[in-house]
């Protein structure tokens, strides 16, 4: 089941990056997308050095001791739509908008690591997804922020 579920979640990536890659923004969705993997890689890397978390089931076990299908391709991906949707917001709606994307997935990550053998906790809540995800989501949409105001700057 796990293996179909990650083969699912690939497909579904992959169908949706022409759509998310169009337009005139795509510079600043590149950005987000590779800062976004880079990001969630390290903070990974680092929880399942420590044991705090473990991917039981995973693309290429022998190379990754992460599961490199969210930390590439979903997380990175939620990111861009995550930025799309707040990219003209202020602040109040920016962080109702961090609730859609972090509270869903603090409760999906639960649920799979309760029925499914996508994740195993150690030393790891959904609190813990919940810090992550938006800490990371505010990391990367201060980084859209300030590209913003380089553009400004250049253009003015």
């Amino acid at each position: 089941m796990e293996k179909k579920l990650l083969n699912l979640l690939t497909a579904l990536c992959l169908v949706s990056l022409p759509f998310l890659f169009k337009g005139s923004k795509m510079r600043e969705n590149l950005v987000v997308f590779f800062s976004k993997g880079v990001i969630a890689t390290l903070i990974d890397a680092y929880v399942v050095g420590t044991k705090r978390l473990e991917y039981p089931v995973r693309p290429f076990p022998k190379i990754f001791k992460t599961n490199i299908i969210f930390t590439v391709l979903f997380f990175p991906l939620l990111s861009v739509i995550w930025v799309k949707l707040s990219y003209n917001n202020h602040l109040g709606k920016i962080l109702l908008k961090s609730l859609l994307f972090s509270v869903p997935m603090s409760i999906g990550q639960w649920y799979f690591e309760k029925n499914s053998r996508l994740f195993k906790w150690k030393k790891w809540t959904p609190f813990h997804t919940f810090a992550i995800v938006n800490v990371t989501l505010f990391t990367i949409r201060g980084l859209v922020g300030f590209l913003k105001k380089l553009d400004k700057i250049k253009s003015a």
